[in-house]
């Protein structure tokens, strides 16, 4: 058997792409949470991304760094088609309300920036920390 496909001890890329498939979901779950709409449906729109952005890493293992900003884009669309837009920006206190996007959209490091105010908000994974107005 070939232990990169099976998940055996020693398979160092599948061990790798699994950590950092994890990394998105607990970094997507913990904003989730913070905002908290981390229901049962809501929760297996994460796992829905996962499952995708599995077979989207494995064909391009270099994007592993970009998981958790992917993930957030796909659960806050997949949240838009069916509730309404997420998150909401913390920051405006004033106007309509709009939802934070997810900065660089395909890069390490992401961050919910606020266009309308032109700032950072909180990285993927730190809304918890982000106080609102």
């Amino acid at each position: 058997m070939d232990p990169e496909h099976h998940g055996e001890p020693g398979a160092h890329p599948v061990g790798t792409l699994e950590q950092a498939l994890h990394a998105a979901r607990a970094l997507v779950l913990a904003d989730l949470v913070a905002r908290e709409v981390a229901e049962a449906d809501v929760v297996s729109l994460v796992e829905d991304s996962v499952s995708h952005r599995r077979w989207w890493v494995e064909q391009w293992p270099e994007g592993a760094g970009f998981l958790a900003g992917l993930v957030a884009q796909d659960v806050q669309d997949a949240l838009l088609e069916r509730y309404g837009r997420w998150p909401l920006c913390p920051v405006c206190g004033t106007g309509d309300p709009h939802a934070l996007e997810v900065e660089p959209e395909l890069g390490p490091d992401p961050h919910w920036v606020c266009h309308k105010a032109g700032v950072r908000v909180a990285a993927v994974g730190g809304l918890g920390g982000a106080v609102a107005r």
